[in-house]
């Protein structure tokens, strides 16, 4: 696996260790309408899936995308690839947005399914990369155009910025089960 999907795997097995399945459920104590943590990786697995079917539908086809980013993609490509910037607050396309999971998993479940879907996408993204080259070959719906490198440092920023959100819900619980002890 690419070092940057390999980073990411390590650094989500890291934060997921340790939480039972109903831990997996927690929610923002500030707002428990937000996703919650089985949730937020249900939205990490929805978008390696889509990019792996949007990859391979380009193999498929043959040719890399003719789309051309617009200046406004530049710039997002900019921020999130160059610079690692995920802009806080936008909404997750409806493609990759989770639903109540249909099973309770434990972050151990949680863990291994990362990894098995970014093997399975960085394995896509290597043929794309074979086929294409260093070419921008598929369109993501808000960054436009991209290549396997981008795609990767993508997938590395968008996680990292969902690792923070489960950090973050996991210390407000140890804070309430510490809260609880007393």
């Amino acid at each position: 696996m690419h070092e940057n999907l390999e980073r990411l795997a390590s650094e989500l097995v890291v934060v997921l260790s340790g939480l039972d399945a109903r831990e997996a459920q927690s929610t923002p104590r500030a707002n428990p309408a937000k996703w919650n943590i089985q949730q937020i990786v249900e939205h990490l697995l929805l978008s390696y899936r889509s990019t792996s079917d949007l990859v391979q539908a380009r193999l498929e086809k043959g040719s890399p995308t003719r789309a051309k980013p617009s200046v406004a993609q530049r710039v997002g490509q900019f921020g999130l690839v160059t610079l690692g910037f995920f802009p806080p607050g936008r909404q997750a396309p409806a493609a990759v947005r989770p639903t109540l999971p249909a099973s309770l998993c434990t972050g151990e479940e949680l863990a291994r399914r990362v990894n098995e879907d970014l093997v399975a996408m960085d394995g896509v993204l290597s043929q794309a990369e074979s086929q294409f080259g260093r070419t921008r070959f598929a369109s993501h719906v808000v960054l436009g155009p991209l290549s396997a490198a981008q795609w990767r440092k993508f997938h590395l920023v968008h996680g990292r910025h969902h690792k923070k959100q489960i950090l973050r819900i996991r210390e407000e619980g140890k804070g309430k089960r510490e809260e609880q002890n007393k």
